[in-house]
């Protein structure tokens, strides 16, 4: 049996009179890459916010690494955090940081007694794993779209996460970064061991990294499996006019 490294079920939430999620039931497991797909205001930011402890959910289990989120305290909260990767869209560096004080920030922060020739190592290693050792006393400002995701994923990657979430990961980038993005994504799976979401409405990025799609429709997911099964072929609308946009109308 695969072991579950989430698991979610019944998972409610809704804010007011809005219902965001109406019962979500979804399983990650070790080692593999689940596409999480839908609509903007779905509930895609929702359910990982709720992930990591900044939501509570109003009812249902939300278990992670073994642990029930909504009943821990803030301590056991941040040492679940630490195990968990977000690569934001916007990769989230700090444009008054070089790449390597950037990096450094994390690992500092959160790991004491590494002497400096430790962290250089470990900045330098990530750095040449994400193909950009060169730029690592370049400022935010000099880089490229492509090359702030990378960093940003490299960054992401120095406290040694189990779980990585990519939000939009190819979001405003050119077709041949969205490729690099992609094989990124796989590369650090196969490298680091870890298990994945990836919050995308990109199918090429989905049936690029993903082992199996989820997608989200009216607060539940209407549809989970390889890609093949979900796509091209779906009956219901919502889903193949997913796919019609990304792959026919484009």
């Amino acid at each position: 049996m695969e072991e579950k490294v989430v698991e979610i079920r019944g998972l409610m939430k809704s804010f007011g009179d809005l219902d965001v999620l109406t019962g979500v039931d979804l399983d990650l497991y070790k080692r593999e890459n689940l596409v999480v797909l839908g609509k903007s205001g779905s509930g895609k930011s929702v359910l990982i916010k709720i992930m990591v402890g900044l939501l509570k959910q109003d009812s249902g289990t939300m278990n992670v690494l073994g642990k029930e989120v909504s009943t821990l305290k803030t301590k056991e909260l941040n040492a679940l955090r630490l195990r968990i990767g977000f690569s934001f869209q916007n990769s989230a560096l700090y444009d008054s940081m070089t790449v390597r004080e950037n990096m450094e920030f994390p690992l500092v922060r959160n790991i004491k007694n590494l002497t400096k020739k430790e962290i250089t190592a470990k900045i330098e290693g990530l750095l040449d794993s994400v193909g950009l050792p060169q730029t690592i006393n370049q400022m935010p400002s000099e880089l490229s779209g492509g090359q702030k995701k990378r960093i940003g994923v490299a960054r992401t990657l120095i406290l040694e996460p189990e779980i990585m979430l990519y939000d939009e990961p190819t979001a405003g980038l050119d077709p041949i970064t969205c490729g690099e993005i992609n094989t990124l994504i796989n590369q650090v799976r196969q490298e680091y061991n870890t298990s994945s979401i990836v919050i995308t409405h990109d199918l090429t990025c989905a049936k690029e990294t993903g082992d199996r799609m989820a997608v989200l429709l009216d607060g539940q997911f209407g549809s989970i499996g390889t890609f093949e099964e979900v796509f091209p072929h779906a009956e219901d609308k919502r889903i193949k006019s997913f796919y019609d946009y990304n792959f026919i109308n484009s």
